[in-house]
């Protein structure tokens, strides 16, 4: 689950040859000049450079904690990807691995932000811009037979450069005139404009969005550690850009937003939407009425790895009490979206909604009370447990709701048309015979309840 098909962010790596595991290297980062410079070379096919390429020792983290961190802020495309490889290999670990030398995310200092602000640059430049064409004289690379500033600019005398009008909230986009007449750019400007880093073609754009897939994967997989679960769930500029990048689904990369869905879903339970709210300084301005709405946006998507992971978040949010407030007044969208996705074949999708339902289920009494009234919902609950789904607890759930919705006086006349289902079941499946014997208990035998107590005959 953790380590991601490699096609998606850059194809085979060749992790079994001697040449392809430089990949990514920073320059001089070998006691080989001529590997460093076969690292150099590599990094002009920036769609292999993502992946498990690496071979790391367990104690490299340790040594290389700062100059992890700095080779990230530093936007050289070579340090860049260099760390992501490393961060991607120290931070994946197998299912059932106990392995000792994990690396959690709190034993190195400004490593979570450093990640994000990767993920913030490209989503500064991830929607059309208006681009504009200036004229400037170049000096960098002058007495070069190449300029070094891409496919559009390989020969000399190339003068023009795209220019953006907007660079995003931390960038400016004044120029300064020189006393020559020409202007030049902030240095803010320069990692878009110049040599460095990324520019702003075809090319530039796609390194850009790899690298934020490569952080985001990272991110991902450091949701997983328990020692990470905290200061991850309490970092508004974490939560911000997750929340974000799923707000955006329509348009953003794919398993950047599953990426980023799968860190929230993990880090639910410690989660407290009040964070958005909160005095923690804010990047992006999320709301936690925005963070309900993107999740109910994730809930509707026809993706089914998506919706399944949404009912699942949905289900892990509404176990804080702190968080009902803002998830009750959008109860009515989430319990019809959840009781079709029971109807669906898919056993996975069917366990995210009875899953969540379960926990909405205790909420209060207007969720029992909607969830019974809503069309089929009676139906595919028990439908769900003749079936029965492959996993016992799956059907347990299923007969616990309808415990729940049965508790409630308002819903017993709806209930009472399916006696002789609930009665079916009481006498075949030992495993739920306790369970419907207290609901049909509760249908029949409750005092004041003219209608059961006429056709009652399992009360006590």
């Amino acid at each position: 689950m953790q380590k991601r098909d490699q096609s998606k962010v850059g194809g085979a790596t060749g992790g079994g040859s001697a040449t392809p595991a430089k990949r990514g290297r920073p320059f001089g980062s070998g006691n080989n000049s001529a590997a460093a410079a076969a690292a150099a070379a590599d990094s002009a096919a920036p769609s292999t450079l993502l992946g498990p390429s690496l071979h790391v020792h367990s104690a490299f983290a340790d040594q290389n904690n700062k100059r992890i961190v700095l080779a990230l802020q530093s936007g050289l495309k070579s340090e860049l990807f260099w760390a992501l490889n490393t961060l991607t290999i120290l931070s994946f670990k197998e299912k059932d691995d106990m392995r000792k030398d994990a690396t959690p995310l709190t034993k190195i200092p400004g490593l979570l932000d450093a990640l994000l602000q990767v993920i913030d640059d490209w989503r500064d430049i991830a929607l059309p811009k208006e681009l504009v064409r200036v004229s400037r004289v170049r000096s960098l690379g002058s007495n070069s037979v190449a300029t070094g500033f891409g496919n559009e600019y390989q020969g000399l005398g190339s003068t023009g450069t795209l220019h953006r009008s907007s660079l995003g909230s931390g960038s400016a986009s004044t120029e300064s005139t020189q006393q020559n007449g020409t202007t030049k750019p902030r240095f803010s400007e320069l990692r878009f404009d110049e040599d460095g880093l990324f520019n702003l073609d075809d090319e530039g754009r796609a390194e850009k969005q790899l690298c934020a897939v490569g952080a985001s994967n990272v991110i991902r997989n450091f949701s997983f550690m328990p020692d990470n679960e905290v200061i991850m769930a309490q970092n508004r500029h974490c939560m911000e850009t997750a929340f974000q990048c799923i707000e955006d689904h329509t348009v953003e990369d794919e398993e950047l937003v599953t990426n980023a869905l799968e860190t929230i879903v993990n880090l639910a339970p410690l989660l407290d939407l009040r964070i958005f709210s909160s005095s923690k300084p804010s990047f992006i301005k999320i709301t936690e009425k925005r963070a309900v709405q993107a999740i109910m946006g994730i809930l509707n998507s026809p993706v089914k790895a998506w919706h399944c992971a949404a009912a699942e978040l949905l289900g892990r949010l509404i176990i804080n009490p702190d968080n009902e407030p803002f998830l009750i007044p959008f109860f009515p969208q989430i319990h019809k979206r959840l009781i079709d996705l029971i109807s669906l074949p898919a056993s996975d999708a069917q366990a995210a909604a009875i899953g969540a339902l379960y926990n909405l289920a205790e909420v209060n009494m207007d969720c029992r009370l909607k969830i019974a009234s809503e069309r089929w919902a009676i139906d595919r609950l028990l439908k769900v447990i003749k079936a029965p789904h492959p996993v016992p607890e799956v059907c347990r759930k299923a007969a616990m709701i309808l415990e729940s919705l049965v508790s409630e006086p308002q819903n017993r006349i709806l209930l009472l048309a399916y006696e002789n289902a609930f009665a079916d079941i009481l006498f075949t499946d030992n495993r739920y015979s306790d369970t419907f014997a207290r609901i049909l208990y509760e249908l029949t035998s409750r005092p004041g309840n003219k209608v059961a107590s006429a056709r009652g005959i399992w009360g006590m």
